[in-house]
């Protein structure tokens, strides 16, 4: 538990910015499950990549709002599309 007056505003500060950028992060992540599940049953290719666009803007839209790194956003891109290509190319 905090000591100092300044540690328990930087806790109050800390628990209002986890509760605002929880639901971003679980929205990318989701999305991101989503895109995976749909190119592994084989799901048509428009499907699959409406699944995939959606989760690369919801990486993009965390990563604007400072709730993920952006190197963070861009190798989870990375590695989504490299599933994506072995999949469909």
């Amino acid at each position: 538990m905090a000591n100092t007056k300044s540690a328990k505003k930087a806790m109050r500060a800390s628990a209002r910015r986890r509760m605002r950028n929880q639901p971003i992060r679980t929205r990318a992540k989701s999305a991101i499950k989503r895109a995976i599940s749909a190119l592994g049953q084989g799901a048509s290719s428009e499907a699959a990549s409406s699944a995939v666009v959606a989760a690369i803007s919801a990486l993009d839209r965390a990563a604007s709002k400072g709730v993920i790194h952006p190197n963070n956003a861009a190798r989870r891109k990375s590695r989504l599309m490299a599933k994506v290509n072995a999949a469909l190319g």
